[in-house]
């Protein structure tokens, strides 16, 4: 089978760089996934996370969309229970209008957030359990066929963007089968239930109007370099770093330094973390194409949607483009 090669990108803001910046390497990855073929560029809602400048999501879709020609963008995810269904059809319905036949809605359910930053925005506590009829409210709004009498979504109404369900439980898949909608699974960061995840999807999903047949997307991170020495140093940097994140809690945490991110690692708390980036493909194109390769017989998945995890931007872009030749072609 034949797998298809997107990205997820959080828009990342290194050290000492701006969120202007981080926004200016966002277009330019884009620019090098259409070149390269990748089907799509998904950014996740993220809030109050010094180093993820993805928040305002559709604004930064609309960004990209405008310097990119036929590359697919969208959600992965909208945070739904942030927002109510008529807003985000008006934003992803005016996106389609404007480029049309290229924007993707996926549609999460966690905050995004700490439960502090979840009450500044204002999120009700128990909108997470509304996901399901949030859901189905915003799809009909896209269809034109509102459930809520004398309301409609203008733009929006009519341009059938297509719903994704993002999870990283059994939750979304159980959804997504019952709404016959695409699922991705975040194994990039969340790998435990994968495999009975989509099992789940697979065997209870109910064709749609959208869908006739289960489509499963699967997050995986990627660092593809032309030394596999290098790649391993970046994954180490990029995995500590990731760490040194989970640790830091506020203006007043210590500095931790490589050698103390390193103890930790060793920890069960520690092993726990670096358990979270257990789908992650390292090395050469060789050692990519052969991890990826493993990773689809396994997952079955009809769609790899790739976290390229290198923390500079060049190196980010260069893996795009190994990854790209090293799976050109490729067939499971």
């Amino acid at each position: 089978m034949t797998v298809s090669l997107s990205i997820l990108d959080l828009a990342p803001i290194a050290p000492g760089q701006t969120a202007r910046e981080s926004f200016a390497g966002s277009v330019r990855l884009a620019q090098t996934a259409e070149k390269h073929g990748y089907t799509r560029v998904w950014y996740a809602e993220h809030h109050n996370m010094p180093t993820i400048a993805s928040s305002a999501t559709s604004v930064l879709i609309g960004h990209v969309a405008g310097q990119t020609s036929t590359i697919r963008l969208g959600a992965g995810g909208v945070m739904l229970p942030n927002h109510s269904p008529l807003t985000i059809a008006e934003q992803f319905g005016t996106l389609a209008e404007l480029y049309p036949g290229r924007i993707d809605l996926g549609l999460g359910r966690a905050p995004g957030s700490d439960q502090t930053t979840a009450r500044a925005m204002r999120r009700d506590p128990r909108a997470s359990d509304q996901f399901p009829e949030d859901v189905m409210e915003l799809q009909a709004y896209l269809r034109g066929e509102s459930i809520v009498p004398g309301v409609q979504a203008i733009p929006g109404a009519g341009t059938n963007v297509p719903l994704y369900i993002l999870g990283s439980s059994l939750f979304g898949a159980g959804l997504a089968a019952a709404l016959g909608l695409p699922y991705a699974f975040a194994s990039h960061f969340a790998p435990d239930a994968l495999h009975e995840a989509i099992a789940l999807y697979r065997r209870d999903f109910t064709p749609s109007e959208q869908l006739a047949a289960p489509h499963v997307i699967v997050g995986v991170n990627v660092i593809a370099a032309d030394d596999r020495a290098d790649a391993i140093r970046q994954f180490e940097e990029t995995r500590r770093n990731r760490v040194r994140g989970m640790l830091t809690r506020g203006p007043a945490s210590p500095e931790y330094t490589d050698q103390q991110v390193d103890a930790f690692l060793t920890t069960a708390e520690g092993q726990r973390i670096a358990n979270m980036m257990r789908y992650s493909a390292v090395g050469d194109p060789t050692d990519v194409r052969v991890f990826l390769d493993d990773f689809v017989a396994s997952t079955q998945a009809d769609e790899l949607i790739i976290a390229h995890a290198s923390r500079d931007i060049e190196a980010r872009l260069h893996s795009v483009e190994l990854t790209a030749g090293a799976m050109n072609g490729a067939t499971v």
